[in-house]
């Protein structure tokens, strides 16, 4: 078992605007996120949020802190969200075990000091995606299966963005200090998500896309409504998309993606919509 950890530096609109492809795939893609028996987290300094990725295989594998916190433990003063988009697994939390299957969702909250997480085969093992945020406030952890997540359906076909978006953890579902998490998944024929494009300069994201078949791609566009930037993206792949800037993408193929958000507050529909004739 190993933690594997990075640091990423917050980047202004105006430095952005010069950085070649390289430099802004290295501030803001995170390529390699689920490994063997092994937690991957990239510590982002927007809005202090972490995402990451465990799969165990034979053997559990804990959560341990890393030395940005400067905590004797992950969560003293952090709550976490985690999606399996792999098979059956458990995360043991405090001694306490919670079953995820495929597409279940698990928020743990602040304060508690063990999670373990571990896959009911190895051969088809869990892969558990994190996100966590800073707490001020101890909330009950909370199992949200697929039954219990409010389902919005958004776009259309004409525009090719039909797309079925599923809130797992917000504060209309579960009690949550600033974290929001949620799923989005394109309906066939469809390839744009989140368009029309927004910002929101109270909150930060994180896109995680997954389910993309191995020989196609997402390009998924950031920066400024009047000065956009694309990241071409591949499977299990995650971006980090800063308060300035938009958060969109488009795929070769049918793909899912899940978003995450953390920020001045939870009111998912604050936003300032770009209108797509005036993105540039």
């Amino acid at each position: 078992m190993k933690t594997n950890y990075e640091t990423r530096y917050a980047s202004s609109p105006q430095g952005v605007k010069k950085y070649d492809t390289n430099q802004l795939r290295e501030e803001f893609l995170i390529e390699n996120l689920f490994e063997a028996d092994t937690i991957n987290l990239v510590y982002s300094h927007y809005d202090r949020f972490i995402t990451g990725g465990a799969m165990p295989l034979s053997n559990a594998i804990e959560l341990e802190t890393i030395d940005p916190l400067k905590a004797p433990y992950f969560l003293e003063r952090r709550e976490l969200g985690i999606i399996n988009i792999g098979e059956t697994g458990s995360v043991s939390v405090d001694g306490t075990e919670y079953v995820l299957n495929h597409r279940e969702a698990l928020y743990v909250g602040q304060g508690n000091k063990k999670v373990v997480f571990s896959s009911n085969s190895e051969k088809n093992p869990a892969q558990f995606y994190l996100n966590s945020t800073p707490a001020h406030k101890a909330y009950p952890t909370k199992k949200i299966g697929t039954n219990d997540v409010e389902v919005i359906e958004l776009g259309a076909p004409e525009t090719a963005n039909a797309r079925t978006l599923r809130k797992y953890i917000v504060n209309s579902v579960v009690d949550v200090c600033q974290l929001q998490m949620g799923m989005t998944t394109l309906k066939s024929g469809s390839s744009w998500n989140t368009m029309p494009a927004h910002v929101h300069d109270r909150r930060m994201e994180v896109y995680f896309y997954f389910e993309v078949p191995e020989d196609q791609a997402v390009c998924h566009f950031i920066g400024q409504p009047q000065e956009t930037r694309h990241i071409w993206m591949q499977n299990n792949q995650a971006v980090i998309s800063p308060p300035w800037s938009i958060h969109s993408g488009s795929g070769t193929a049918s793909y899912s993606f899940i978003w995450g958000m953390a920020g001045e507050n939870l009111d998912y529909g604050d936003m300032d919509v770009a209108k797509i004739n005036e993105l540039r």
